[in-house]
This record gives structure tokens, C-alpha cells and sequence, in this order.
């Protein structure tokens, strides 16, 4: 796997995944950028809801439940001296569908944060990563 990311000018970057998708990252005015993108830190928060809820996604789906809906709110807190890294990331799973099984929306979840999730298991060493969920039924 590879990505490319390139200066466009000010504090914008441009990052391209071997996918061809790509993405614009930018800070806000008060560091030179014009906050045209998403911050390079924004993008681990989406990074590990994004891994982990296509994970749930898919273990639902062999499980044959019928979930209408997956979000994972992600909250992310800093340390406060530099480099300023992630040192608690809480991860919120809202489930919506009918009928969802509660023990299979738990076990989704268990075996991509404890088996599945590489982005996850890429930060569990820096930062402390808890979740919960909920099952909202439609």
C-alpha cells in the first residue's frame, strides 16, 4: 500500500491513495491555511470509525441481521504538549435496524477492535481507545 500526499500551496496538501481516490488536507487560518480540508488528525478519527464500521458492517451482514444503519461517533482528546497525540479515543457505534440481535452487534464490535481493525490496533499503543454502543430500533 502506498499514498502520495502534495504541497499545493499555504498549508494545503493533497493526498492520493493507491486506490486513486484522493483527499484535501488543510489547517486553519491562524497556522497559514485557508481550511479547505481536513486535518491530518481528523483523518485517524475517520480513519479508525471508517476501519472498524466496515468491519461491523460486514460480521452483521454474515450474521444475517438487518441493520439499516451503522455510525460510529469517534471523540478524540489531545495531550496538551507537543506532539499533541491522541492520548483517549472513544468510539460511540450506533446501530439502527429492526429486530437487530444485541449479542451480535456486541460480538461485530469485539472482534473488530480486538481482532480486525488495523487502524486500531495501529494506535492502541499511543492511545487509549474505549467504545460502547447502542441499537436503535426502526
Amino acid at each position: 500500500m502506498k499514498a502520495k500526499v502534495t504541497y499545493t500551496g499555504g498549508m494545503q496538501f493533497v493526498g492520493e491513495a493507491d486506490s486513486g481516490h484522493a483527499i484535501v488536507m488543510d489547517g486553519p487560518p491562524e497556522t497559514g491555511g485557508n481550511n479547505t480540508g481536513l486535518r491530518p488528525t481528523e483523518l485517524l478519527l475517520l480513519g479508525i470509525g471508517g476501519c472498524s464500521g466496515m468491519d461491523v458492517v460486514s460480521i452483521l451482514r454474515k450474521k444475517r441481521e438487518k441493520g439499516s444503519g451503522v455510525e460510529i461517533n469517534v471523540d478524540g482528546q489531545k495531550a496538551e504538549d507537543y506532539p499533541q497525540k491522541f492520548t483517549v479515543i472513544k468510539m460511540e457505534f450506533v446501530i439502527k435496524g429492526r429486530n437487530v440481535s444485541e449479542e451480535a452487534v456486541k460480538r461485530a464490535i469485539q472482534l473488530s477492535m480486538d481482532k480486525y481493525c488495523s487502524v486500531k490496533a495501529t494506535l492502541e499503543g499511543s492511545a487509549k481507545i474505549d467504545y460502547t454502543y447502542k441499537i436503535i430500533e426502526e
